[in-house]
This record gives C-alpha cells, sequence and structure tokens, in this order.
C-alpha cells in the first residue's frame, strides 16, 4: 500500500546520520537567516499588489496572513526539534502519512521555493532599475527597458532578475556558513532600511488616508491576504537549515518564532506608514465599478496614464512613498538597501529549494546524482546549479505577483500538511520526546490547517488551476521513478525476495 510506506522517525535520523550536511548554525544566526527569509519582496514590492486588492485594509490582511503563520509556526517548531533534519514538511509528512503525501507534499515545495526566489528576483530588479532612473534623473530608453521587464510586463527579458539569481547561485556552492554571515550583514541593512522608514514615514501619516478602508469589501482583504502571505514564508526555510543547526532542538524553536515575531511587528508599522504617508486606494477602471486585476496589462496601460501618482503603480513602494512625503534622497537610500539586502532573500529560498532535492534524492525518490554533496565546499551543488538555472529562467520571463500567487499555493498545502502531521503523530507515537510541544495543539494545529486552507481558496482561479497541474506532473513523474526506486521500496523488493 502506498500509504503504507511511512518511514520511521528513528530511520530518518539514522539515515541523516550516514549521510549529512555539517552542522554550523546557532540560533543567532539561524534567527538572522529567518528575518533574511521573511523580510524582502512581501514588504518591499508586494505592498502595492496588496494595495490594490484591499486598500488600507492590507493592514488587515497582514494580521490576518500573520495569525495563520504563527499558528503554523508553532508546528513547525514541534516538528523541527523533534526530526533536525533536512526536508521540511516533506520529511515530516514521510514519517507520519506516508510516502505519497510526502512527495506531493516535496514536489510542493519545490514550487514554493523556486518560484519564490524567482519573485524576489523580479522584485530586487524593479528597486535597482527604479534606484538608477531617480540617480540618473530621467527614465532609462525604451531600447534599455525591454532588458529590464519580462514579455508579461511589456519587456523581453528581465536580465537584472536572472543575474541576481545566478550571483547567489554562485555563492551557496560555496558554503552554508558563508551564506548564513552575507544574510546576517544583509539582514542589518534590512532592518535599519525599514526603521528608517518608519521613523520618517509615521509622523507624516494622515488619517484620511485610511478611509475608505475597504473599498472592495472582505473579499478584497482576503485576497490581499492570500498574496502577502508570501510576505511572511521565509520562515519555513529556516526549518530546512535543522540538519545544519547545532542543539536544534533548543535553537529550532528560537529561529522559527523568533523570527517571525520580529517581521510581524516591522510589516504593521511600514504598512500604516505607507497608508497614513500617501494613501492605498486601489485603481478602477472608467466607469469606477470594478478595480483593475493586479499585475494585469489594463492595470499596466491605466499605471501609464496615472504616471506616477498612485503607489499602488510603484515597482518599489517604499522608496516612492518616502520621495513623496519629501524624503527624496532617503527614498532613494532605501532603494539602495533593497538592492543590497534583497538578495537574501533569494538566498534563503534557493538555500531551502536544494536541500529538500537533497534529503528525497537520499530517499531514493529522485535521482542520486542530486544528493551528490561537493568535496571542497561540502555543499550539494548539482542541485544548486539546476535550481540557480531554474530561478533565473523564471525571473527572466514572468512578473512578480504571478510569481508570488504560484508560491503562496505551494507553500499553504505543505503547512497544512505539517500541522495535520502535528496531530496525527501525537495520537501514533505520544510518547515520544518533544522538545518543544506546540501549546494548545489541539486548537493551534486545526487552526493551522484551516487557515492555510482559507488562504488557499481565496488565490487566483488561475493560480489554483497551475497548482493542480503542477501536482498532476508531480504525480506522474512519482509513479514513474519515485514509486519504484525510493529507498523503502527497495527494501521491500529486498524482503519479498528473501
Amino acid at each position: 500500500m502506498i500509504f503504507g510506506r511511512v518511514k520511521p522517525l528513528d530511520a530518518i535520523l539514522e539515515t541523516a546520520k550516514k549521510k549529512s550536511l555539517h552542522r554550523s548554525l546557532g540560533a543567532f544566526q539561524l534567527t538572522m537567516l529567518g528575518i533574511g527569509a521573511i523580510i524582502g519582496t512581501g514588504i518591499f514590492v508586494l505592498t502595492a499588489e496588496a494595495a490594490q486588492k484591499a486598500g488600507p485594509g492590507m493592514m488587515l490582511s497582514f494580521i490576518i496572513a500573520a495569525c495563520v503563520c504563527g499558528v503554523a509556526a508553532f508546528c513547525y517548531a514541534e516538528m523541527a526539534a523533534m526530526v533536525p533534519v533536512s526536508g521540511s514538511a516533506y520529511t515530516y509528512s514521510y514519517a507520519v502519512m506516508g510516502e505519497l503525501v510526502a512527495w506531493m507534499v516535496g514536489w510542493a515545495l519545490i514550487l514554493e521555493y523556486a518560484v519564490a526566489a524567482s519573485a524576489v528576483s523580479v522584485g530586487w530588479s524593479g528597486y535597482v532599475v527604479g534606484l538608477i532612473e531617480h540617480l540618473t534623473g530621467s527614465h532609462l530608453p525604451a531600447s534599455v527597458l525591454v532588458f529590464t521587464k519580462g514579455p508579461f510586463n511589456g519587456g523581453i527579458i528581465n536580465l537584472p532578475a536572472a543575474f541576481i539569481a545566478l550571483l547567489i547561485m554562485s555563492l551557496l556552492i560555496r558554503g552554508t556558513k558563508e551564506s548564513a554571515t552575507a544574510s546576517a550583514i544583509l539582514v542589518v541593512i534590512k532592518i535599519t532600511a525599514l526603521s528608517l522608514f518608519i521613523f520618517l514615514a509615521i509622523p507624516a501619516m494622515k488619517m484620511e488616508n485610511f478611509y475608505p478602508f475597504a473599498p472592495l469589501g472582505f473579499s478584497g482583504i482576503s485576497a490581499a491576504a492570500a498574496s502577502i502571505f508570501f510576505a511572511y514564508v521565509g520562515f519555513d526555510a529556516v526549518s530546512t537549515a535543522a540538519e545544519e543547526t547545532k542543539d536544534p532542538q533548543r535553537n529550532m524553536p528560537i529561529g522559527l518564532v523568533g523570527s517571525l515575531a520580529i517581521c510581524t511587528l516591522f510589516y504593521m508599522l511600514v504598512s500604516a506608514g505607507v497608508i497614513g504617508g500617501v494613501g492605498a486606494q486601489p485603481v478602477f477602471d472608467a466607469a469606477h465599478q470594478h478595480a483593475l486585476p493586479a499585475g494585469s496589462s489594463e492595470m499596466a496601460a491605466a499605471c501609464s496614464t496615472l504616471k506616477d501618482s498612485h503607489v499602488v503603480c510603484s515597482n518599489e513602494a517604499l522608496a516612492w512613498s518616502l520621495r513623496k512625503i519629501g524624503w527624496n534622497k532617503v527614498g532613494n537610500l532605501i532603494a539602495l538597501a533593497a538592492g543590497f539586502a534583497l538578495p537574501s532573500v533569494i538566498l534563503m529560498m534557493i538555500f531551502g529549494q536544494t536541500r529538500i532535492f537533497f534529503v528525497m534524492s537520499r530517499d531514493g525518490l529522485l535521482p542520486g546524482f542530486f544528493a551528490k554533496v561537493h568535496p571542497r565546499f561540502k555543499t550539494p551543488y548539482i542541485v544548486t546549479i539546476m535550481t540557480g538555472l531554474a530561478v533565473a529562467s523564471f525571473s527572466a520571463f514572468f512578473p512578480v505577483g504571478i510569481l508570488a500567487d504560484i508560491s503562496n499555493a505551494g507553500t499553504l498545502f505543505a503547512f497544512a500538511m505539517v500541522a495535520i502531521a502535528v496531530l496525527v503523530l501525537r495520537h501514533t507515537d505520544p510518547k515520544r520526546h518533544r522538545p518543544f510541544k506546540t501549546p494548545c495543539v489541539y486548537l493551534i494545529a486545526p487552526l493551522a490547517a484551516l487557515g492555510c486552507l482559507y488562504l488557499f481558496v481565496s488565490l487566483p482561479l488561475m493560480t489554483l488551476k497551475m497548482f493542480f497541474g503542477w501536482t498532476v506532473v508531480g504525480l506522474v513523474v512519482y509513479f514513474l521513478y519515485g514509486y519504484r526506486h525510493s529507498n523503502i521500496a527497495r527494501n521491500i523488493s529486498d524482503d519479498e525476495e528473501a
């Protein structure tokens, strides 16, 4: 039976010991990695998309997304402390719900991390191009701009986005500890930039900019929450570093919950600064009856007419907002900080992706060469190269909004499975030592699963169709290769022969 192919936790831990990664990360580095993965495109770029969907009500959208991530984080902390190996939700599902569910979760995580890294790359490109234009005092010529935008945005290829993805790929090949150190430096830059924004924008707030608070009703708030969920999901990448963490039973919960709490505070203050400082009302059609779809050609045409008057039309929302309230030079500094800091998010997304590939290969569900470790740098360099090339390709041709929504679909599915796994394991293995226990588990875990489902169905219909299409492809790959080649399948065959 497929659902009977459960890999016991003890076997997972034993396998990790035989072919493991070097443990070099402490609680501080994990928290910095988490903040580095969380604070990024979600707040620097997707604030504009959230405003188009919810208006000032996006503040409530941030709260909803944070609450769902918060309850999910407690479930992640319990599983990560108990199973401190690479693989995140994939590994947890394998140990609790069996191989088929684990494969589906792992396949969803591949979608989450690779597409998320692409989305951040596109966001970075927007800030860098905008900064160049403001520093030079003129718009780049059309012959140049077409190479800074993908086909969906009226260009040919987004070369800056592809470039940064390949650069981060090269850094990750050199080593995990070096990557974590670089990420910590970039995190300081991001926190400084957001703190400066809050310090300057909050005093400029005007209460009239908060009305109407929800111009598109609660459905708009829900849609925005589903999109900006992307702004929080980086904490999941922390769990993929469990196998490279010192004292994971103590440090994993600190890294997961701590990074989420810090980032939530920043998000609320920043979104309040944007709304109160410059307003965040959506752009409507000519009849003023329907808000234009974010990221659509209609939206792009409307923004070209509106020029520089709405934050929802900006590719660099925070820098744009500061310039509008009179801090032009500081706005440029914010854009510069984003240009330096957003790569840390790309780093964590590609990092997480490669570790998922690594552990799936180690389990036999993917070919063995995916788990090959570099003889000098001790990193899974083959999957890092493959992931980097895929991320560069996606970021070169797709817009940030579409990429973020697709990534969210995979993330929400994986998070729901972790919440369910925590509940199942409490029944099937209640005596197992749990260094960290989810508080009020029979309330928190169901809330996490239902919250993920709520945000999942709030995603655009096209996004859901693409997710289910990706899932079908994954099932085909599983039954053609993984079902017969997994370690558990080979053990079953050996037992039958014996």
